[in-house]
């Protein structure tokens, strides 16, 4: 393997890792045995556990914020929203994951200080493009936000993450299909 498969394998296991058992629930033992190479040559890509966990914080965001800034800024909010609905229902994967940082922040105090700078950051890009969508929603007439769009966009991201701990509970998508519809008019 040449290292830039190995450096991204190690991030796409610890990723997974990190959305089933959380920032304590792994170890460079596990990442090895996944990946098939020894704990030192993780040691080489990512010095400690926090530069792996940042690293892959990183990477899930980037991905997570590039597909929301994706959705198609002409359309009505509340096609917005389905779309976002919908992006969260990938994360679900096989029903057994949720979240990466919604799983981190579960663990928020036992992170690392820069760890826990990009989750609350994430958690913050997400709550105010959802308030966005929640303002336009209301122009619109089709979103009710009850006039406090960033209080709502709060509200509704922590009933987005909730509902994937539900969905992963119950092994059924329909808990977070249900979310956006508590703010349509």
């Amino acid at each position: 393997m040449d290292k830039n498969t190995v450096r991204e394998a190690l991030l796409d296991h610890a990723q997974t890792l990190l959305m089933t058992r959380g920032y304590n629930g792994f170890s460079y033992r596990d990442l090895s045995d996944l990946v098939g190479v020894k704990t030192s040559s993780i040691h080489y890509y990512f010095p400690t556990k926090e530069d792996l966990a940042l690293e892959a914080v990183n990477a899930y965001s980037a991905d997570v914020m590039s597909s929301i800034y994706a959705i198609d800024s002409s359309a009505p909010a509340d096609k917005k929203l389905d779309r976002y609905t919908k992006l969260f229902g990938r994360i679900i994967g096989g029903g057994n994951q949720i979240c990466l940082c919604g799983m981190l922040a579960a663990d928020i105090e036992s992170l690392p200080e820069k760890v826990r700078h990009v989750v609350q950051s994430f958690y913050k890009a997400n709550e105010n493009w959802l308030a966005k969508v929640l303002a336009e929603g209301e122009a619109q007439d089709t979103l009710d936000a009850g006039g406090k769009p960033e209080a709502a966009a709060r509200t509704l991201y922590a009933a987005f993450q909730g509902s994937l701990l539900a969905c992963r509970l119950f092994q059924t998508r329909a808990r977070l299909e249900e979310i956006a519809d508590a703010f349509r008019r």
